[in-house]
């Protein structure tokens, strides 16, 4: 009778235990989503002891290892997530981060590789799409292996806010952002729908109220930065989500940060768009989505922002 044990365990190293990567870890334990999560940081106390917190949980949680690591715990890795980075101040553009952090990436991408060359690379640090770009150079990988969550997250707080519009479950609405992960996202209203029927369909649709729950969705980040000083429950979510779907090849469709080749008239940027994620990282990008003319424009837009964005940090 063959052994229901699993010969190999998946592993996820989380690189940058603050806020957002500690939150990551516990969320991921929490749900079962891998047998062995590390959390690697510069400073090694904090992480150790958010490690132990975390494992103090172990016994209401899915079975797993959790440890506070190094870098060399990336050999046997099957997703890096990397978290490492500034935050983001209250006032403050993901964007204007961007010098600060191309340098610190850099050297985080530069240390990972020198234990694989494997690790499906999700990249989570703000400016998320410049700094995405720069892993993804630095790293050499395929372009497949080293993505962004990208507008992940936002797409979630728009269908939420769309959907508490209509006084419904925000599984019942079908709604996402493409473009950067900042202030120049795009709300794609041509594909907004429940159950397949445009909202605009609706007979409760308001015009007015779409578009206030699509800004609510672009400064929500702000918002929570200026209440609370980070943002953190939500994007843990998000990253736990989409490792799942890494470790499980569910084949499952996010809109997430990786570089475009002609997507939209839009190359050598990484920006957004819906994209299959699987074992292998991204699988398939969806660019045959028929987007309305305005949300094409935007799009192509935002990519100058972004390629704007590199120019000046100085990433080639």
């Amino acid at each position: 009778m063959p052994s229901l044990k699993k010969l190999k365990s998946t592993r996820v190293v989380v690189i940058g235990a603050g806020f957002v990567g500690s939150t990551a870890a516990y969320t991921m334990m929490l749900q079962g989503v891998s047998e062995e999560i590390v959390l690697v940081d510069v400073n090694k106390v904090k992480c150790d002891g958010e490690a132990l917190d975390i494992e103090h949980a172990l016994s209401f949680a899915p079975e797993a290892r959790v440890w506070a690591g190094d870098y060399k715990d990336c050999a046997a890795a099957d997703v890096v997530v990397v978290c490492a980075g500034i935050n983001q101040k209250p006032g403050q553009t993901r964007l204007e981060l961007a010098r600060t952090n191309v340098k610190i990436i850099s050297d985080v991408v530069k240390n990972v590789c020198k234990f694989t060359g494997d690790a499906v690379i999700l990249m989570v640090t703000n400016p998320l799409d410049v700094l995405t770009y720069t892993a993804l150079k630095v790293s050499g990988l395929p372009k497949n292996q080293v993505f962004g969550t990208g507008t992940t997250l936002d797409s979630s707080r728009f269908r939420y806010l769309l959907a508490k519009k209509y006084d419904m479950d925000p599984h019942s609405m079908g709604a996402y952002l493409i473009g950067e992960h900042g202030d120049s996202e795009v709300p794609v209203f041509s594909h907004a729908n429940v159950m397949g029927e445009n909202i605009k369909s609706l007979p409760e649709y308001d015009k007015n109220a779409a578009a206030a729950a699509y800004v609510r969705t672009r400064d929500s980040a702000q918002e929570i930065i200026c209440k609370k000083n980070a943002t953190y429950y939500g994007i843990a979510a998000a990253i736990s989500r989409i490792v799942r779907s890494i470790l499980d090849d569910e084949n499952h469709a996010y809109s997430v940060s990786s570089l475009m080749t002609g997507q939209y008239g839009v190359k050598d940027v990484c920006i957004s768009l819906p994209s299959i994620v699987g074992r292998s990282g991204i699988k398939r990008v969806l660019d045959n989505i028929e987007l309305s003319a305005e949300e094409k424009k935007k799009f192509q837009q935002s990519a100058k922002i972004i390629r704007k964005a590199l120019d000046e940090a100085g990433v080639k």
